[in-house]
């Protein structure tokens, strides 16, 4: 699966509980149970006003993730979510595809993007070597792993009208497992080992300080042993910074190498070449 760009192919089937969507999304955990209109129409206006303010303050809507959605109340919910208003159609997925792109560039969201068909249209699939995600034009998604967890929260603001979506950059499929670095934040090590160093020598000045000249105190030689042992303390720091940063990516190049050499689609993600297996999906 090398290339990761959007193309037609098919699309899929899932389980009834893991779908999701602005239609239904009223509240994170249980969306579908929830009648579509908001509790919060039954609010006073002003009551409303001072929810929505304060959701508007307490969120960061423009980096809206699946951690803020199940924080967010009912009633938070429905404040800072007009159902009546959600975008839907051809639209809602060419606004969810360029979201999608910008987070797989921002390595929010790990997984391969396609158009697949459908008997009534097109959906989105994205996935992984650990889940998937499929978006129905309705804005329901379908799916498992941490691919639909991701997925969820991006479709609640592409189906906000009031949400303005970025252009996505124009390399934005994941990359390949050679162009992946070796670790990030190089600059914050190179920082504490420069700390590290200025107390591994201080502590050793005052430790021959206090051995040349024969000084008669304790204090020299305690501050001499103490800086020491804070430089080794930041020494392993970076060390063990640097053996996480190496791990994460040699584990990151490990899942690009899986999907890339992958001849097809995981066996879990339920497209084939002929379509929407109709019969196996379940509404």
């Amino acid at each position: 699966m090398e290339d990761t760009s959007t193309g037609s192919d098919a699309t899929t089937r899932s389980d009834p509980e893991t779908q999701s969507g602005p239609e239904a999304q009223s509240d994170p955990g249980t969306q579908s149970d929830r009648d579509p209109k908001p509790a919060s129409d039954d609010r006073p206006a002003g009551d409303l006003d001072e929810l929505r303010e304060r959701v508007e303050s307490e969120y960061d809507f423009d980096d809206f993730g699946p951690s803020d959605m199940a924080k967010m109340s009912a009633e938070e919910w429905d404040a800072a979510f007009d159902p009546d208003t959600w975008i839907t159609g051809d639209r809602l997925l060419d606004r969810a595809a360029d979201e999608l792109k910008s987070r797989i560039a921002r390595r929010d969201v790990f997984g391969v993007l396609e158009r697949v068909r459908a008997d009534d249209g097109e959906r989105l699939l994205v996935y992984s070597d650990e889940g998937y995600a499929i978006i129905r034009p309705t804005g329901e998604v379908i799916g498992q792993g941490t691919v639909h967890r991701d997925v969820e929260p991006v479709v609640a603001l592409a189906a906000m009208e009031s949400y303005e979506v970025p252009p996505p950059p124009d390399d934005w499929s994941l990359p390949h497992p050679d162009s992946v670095p070796e670790g990030t934040g190089e600059f914050g090590n190179l920082l504490i080992q420069v700390i590290a160093t200025v107390q591994v020598l201080a502590g050793a000045a005052l430790l021959v300080a206090t051995v040349a000249t024969d000084l008669n105190t304790i204090v020299a030689p305690a501050m001499g042993i103490l800086f020491l042992l804070v430089g080794v303390f930041l020494f392993v720091i970076v060390a063990n910074a640097r053996l996480s940063d190496r791990f994460r990516s040699e584990e990151y190049r490990n899942r690009l190498r899986a999907l890339r050499e992958a001849k097809e689609r995981p066996e879990f993600v339920p497209v084939d070449e002929g379509g929407v297996i109709e019969d196996e999906l379940e509404e």
